[in-house]
């Protein structure tokens, strides 16, 4: 009867196991509703502006909260609103690196840090922002004139950007 009863309870709790590895933790907050989400789309065949969609629904009612507020994990561009975030992901680093979220991101666990992209991004941001808010301030000829630089001056499409370019 023993073995019986371990039986039974090994096997309910593979279930419950398995049954939480098909959701993913988007809130940080346990009272949300929207704590865990059962993710619809296959990343094989991922379609980035469905999963934005899926997102964007995930988050409704919480866009204009601080990022970190809403999603797990954010290290970067964390007092950035929820629903701009979403488009700077979009378009300032998917489109500027010619790559889809997948790139950087796991499409079951968006908060994994376990991608080397992920953390590379992470760091090439805080190049932007050093550049940004500390050497080029610093350029007194440029005077009233702003410069400002984003992942797409370099990498304009492309994972890798091409160092050397001809002609400049």
């Amino acid at each position: 009867m023993k073995a019986v009863t371990i039986f039974i309870i090994t096997l309910l709790l593979s279930f419950y196991i398995a049954q939480c590895s098909n959701y993913d933790q988007l809130s940080k907050n346990e009272t949300d509703p929207l704590v865990k989400y059962k993710v619809e789309f296959d990343s094989t065949n991922f379609d980035q502006e469905m999963a934005l969609e899926e997102l964007r629904e995930q988050i409704k009612g919480w866009e204009n909260d601080p990022s970190e507020s809403v999603y797990l994990n954010i290290q970067t561009l964390n007092k950035i609103p929820a629903g701009k975030f979403l488009s700077i992901m979009n378009t300032d680093y998917s489109k500027a690196l010619g790559v889809t979220c997948l790139h950087c991101h796991d499409a079951m666990d968006w908060s994994s840090d376990k991608k080397a992209a992920k953390n590379i991004a992470r760091e090439m941001s805080k190049m932007v922002d050093q550049i940004n808010n500390n050497i080029l301030a610093d350029i007194e000829a440029l005077g009233e004139r702003t410069g400002a630089v984003t992942c797409n001056t370099c990498h304009r499409g492309d994972k890798k950007p091409e160092l050397n370019k001809e002609g400049l």
